[in-house]
């Protein structure tokens, strides 16, 4: 049997699908059509580049799924998280990246791996012979957008995403804006200082909620009628849910301190997180938009302290389309009319750069198992991976599916845990040591490596 497996897509689950599988002991093609065809969002053609933010959320692996998450990828040596880890920046108790670094660095680790060769080319079609996965997530191309389509029988489910700015640090107004992490959160003094702080009074707020529902927002063309996903919502939209929706959200101001007025509350916060290493570059937190370039400079810049901000970029919206996974894909991750393709990351309708990769690590073991002639175990649901891929393969309910994290609520119930907030964490603590326990002894029952 030809032990090769091609994989399209260089995002995160196509670089850590084909980590896995080379691994293995088989050899892997990643077909990425960057730089020969772009997209909307992708400024490189650098493999695993991170276009929406530079933070894999919280790195808590007692008491928080994602962070759980990222244990088990740490425990499979998981190339995203240990470069994740190696480019890490301050971030409180999350796990943020200079997303420069860190993409340049999975790059080279893969280009460097003799078992893995990168194709610059488009694929447009799916293919009828070898093993395939399919890792093209949010930005998937037309050509390959509409083949899936035509194969599946029915239009891909879809959604807008929002990207947030960037603002340059030595533009805001550091007199008004203070650097503090929400609860001063994180080990070391940097860490505790991971985030800047802009303080809104009531005024300032209402003036701003006033000037972002008036903006001039991007428009959608005729027949693009979808939803958005509920944890990347644009602020527009959380604002015309509601005029303190934003309050209560992104710009809630519990648990900082203005050092420049300590005695006064802020009636409203807007935080900004380091997204380099040298510290040059703040990402506006939870600042996703569709308002167009023109409104954004003029909104953002009656934030208090960024009146005189300069943009290394603004945001934006783009179409982001997944599969209904659930009737689509088997255990195996398969497309179930061609067995012979896999679908990983987010086309499968997982959200978030953790979730993806970890999709593409579990189709990269799949895939490479088949092509060993053996099967792997079914993931145990008590995993946040196993979690998560019950969920997209036929846990969730077919006709309301849409992205999701990883959460607590798709782990099987634990028993023995008393309710109220005690009793939450209490139940985490319980999640995660019965989800370590099930992982490990996974991945204790590998198939061996390919000569």
């Amino acid at each position: 049997m030809d032990k090769v497996l091609n994989i399209v897509g260089g995002g995160m689950a196509g670089s850590e699908a084909a980590w896995q599988a080379a691994n293995m002991g088989i050899d892997v093609v990643i077909h990425e059509m960057r730089p020969k065809v772009g997209t909307f969002a992708h400024q490189t053609q650098n493999l695993a580049e991170m276009v929406c933010s530079n933070s894999f959320r919280s790195d808590d692996d007692e008491n928080n799924a994602v962070g759980l998450l990222h244990w088990e990828m740490r425990a499979a040596g998981g190339l995203i998280m240990e470069m994740a880890d190696a480019h890490a920046l301050p971030a409180g108790g999350a796990l943020a990246v200079d997303r420069d670094a860190f993409s340049a660095a999975v790059t080279e680790r893969l280009l460097a791996h003799p078992r893995i060769s990168v194709a610059r080319e488009e694929i447009t079609a799916l293919p009828d012979q070898g093993q395939w996965i399919i890792a093209t997530g949010p930005l998937t191309s037309s050509a390959l957008g509409q083949a899936i389509a035509a194969e599946t029988g029915a239009e891909a489910l879809a959604f807008f995403d929002a990207i947030a700015p960037i603002v340059y640090f030595d533009s805001i107004d550091l007199s008004k804006a203070w650097f503090q992490s929400r609860y001063d959160k994180g080990e070391t003094e940097e860490e505790r200082k991971a985030y800047l702080n802009c303080p809104m009074d009531r005024d300032q707020y209402e003036a701003f909620i006033d000037a972002l529902l008036a903006a001039e927002k991007t428009e959608f063309h005729e027949g693009e009628t979808a939803g958005y996903f509920d944890g990347c919502l644009p602020i527009e939209v959380m604002a015309e849910r509601g005029r303190e929706t934003l309050r209560h959200g992104p710009m809630k101001p519990v648990g900082l301190t203005n050092p420049h007025a300590p005695d006064v509350k802020p009636y409203a916060v807007v935080q900004l997180r380091r997204d380099n290493a040298l510290g040059t570059l703040y990402n506006i937190v939870g600042f996703q938009t569709k308002m167009k370039y023109g409104a954004q400079t003029s909104v953002f810049r009656m934030i208090p302290g960024l009146e005189d901000a300069s943009f290394a970029r603004l945001g934006g919206i783009h179409r982001n389309t997944f599969l209904n996974s659930p009737t689509l894909l088997d255990a195996q991750m398969r497309l179930r009319s061609r067995p012979n393709i896999r679908f990983a990351g987010q086309i499968t309708g997982v959200e978030g750069y953790v979730e993806s990769a970890a999709m593409g690590l579990l189709a990269g073991r799949m895939a490479a198992a088949e092509l060993l002639g053996q099967t792997l175990p079914v993931v145990p649901q008590d995993t946040a991976m196993g979690a998560l891929v019950h969920h997209i393969t036929g846990g969730a309910e077919a006709k309301t599916f849409q992205p999701m994290n990883v959460n607590f609520g798709l782990f099987p119930p634990v028993g023995g845990v008393k309710g109220g907030r005690r009793g939450r964490k209490d139940r985490y603590k319980a999640y995660t040591d019965r989800a370590k326990t099930a992982w490990q002894m996974w991945l204790g029952q590998m198939p061996a490596q390919a000569a």
